[in-house]
């Protein structure tokens, strides 16, 4: 069955009104996305925090409708609810049905860190010739790491490199599990997660079961975590918050813990080496694009 896709840009501020207005004329759906994705004005959005929905300063919205809906009566109503709208500034196509899911989930390709790990969505099994390959099941989500960011794919490379057999590894943010399941993956007996999204923590601990870990892998909100020292440390968040943490990180992992840190922009980085010199050594800076990982050990 086709469909009408009628699309047009707004600013922030005519979203609500605008997605309002297109369900109210009959939309079967409406999705945003950013007018500037793929260009240098690209916007960044990360993990929200709870009860949080950022959006872009420009946005797209796509609204589908019944394919014999008609463009002109469509676009005189419009005209009245939404006054300011251009009607050059609508754009109609006709679009035929597809299983939706699975062209998201095409658009995931498997993806590889370091020397043996891979990220793999569930519709594409792994050569079963590879023997040391590690394999990572995770599909794209509303949110949260897949390994695609820059910050993802830094992490699971220096989990990579890590020999974490036997060892407990903390992974603060964990958003959808991806590095703390990597890290059982790669030799870890145990991993705990901490999020303050109620969202991740569901996301991580279902990854965890579709990984066939969640026996080890534990998820908790902060403060509500055990007092256990770890053996490793990942926190793939933001700057500002890394650098509050700094003696929480240090307090929560045994001397020589190897850790690293990302979720940091270049010239970031500084500020950080300078706080975490007080309590972790042979700190090392790595850059992808423009993102920097930060890596030591506990002194």
């Amino acid at each position: 069955m086709p469909w009408l896709e009628l699309s047009l840009t707004v600013r922030l501020a005519e979203q609500p009104r605008v997605e309002s207005a297109l369900e109210d004329l009959g939309a079967l759906s409406v999705t945003l996305q950013d007018a500037n994705a793929e260009t240098p004005d690209e916007e960044a959005i990360f993990e929200p925090g709870v009860g949080e929905l950022p959006l872009w300063n420009t946005i797209v919205l796509n609204a589908l409708f019944e394919a014999e809906t008609d463009r002109r009566g469509l676009t005189e109503a419009l005209a009245d609810l939404l006054p300011w709208i251009e009607p050059a500034q609508l754009e109609y196509r006709d679009v035929e049905d597809q299983d939706w899911e699975r062209v998201w989930m095409d658009r995931f390709k498997p993806m590889s860190f370091g020397r043996r790990l891979w990220v793999y969505p569930s519709n594409i099994d792994p050569p079963a010739d590879d023997a040391e390959a590690v394999v990572v099941r995770l599909d794209p989500g509303l949110a949260f790491g897949t390994g695609t960011h820059p910050t993802t794919d830094m992490c699971l490379q220096w989990l990579d490199g890590q020999d974490l057999v036997g060892k407990t590894v903390l992974d603060f943010g964990c958003g959808s599990g991806i590095l703390a399941i990597a890290a059982l993956k790669l030799g870890a007996t145990h991993a705990i997660g901490i999020d303050n999204d109620p969202q991740a923590v569901i996301a991580s601990r279902d990854n965890a079961e579709r990984n066939g870990v969640e026996g080890h892998l534990d998820v908790y909100m902060p403060g509500e975590a055990p007092k256990d020292l770890a053996d490793v440390l990942v926190a793939n968040i933001l700057a500002g918050p890394l650098g509050e943490l700094a003696p929480t990180f240090a307090a929560a992992v045994k001397p020589g813990a190897p850790f690293a840190l990302s979720g940091i922009l270049v010239g970031q980085h500084e500020e950080l080496l300078t706080r975490y010199a007080e309590w972790f050594g042979d700190l090392d800076v790595a850059t992808l694009e423009d993102w920097v990982r930060i890596s030591g050990v506990r002194l």
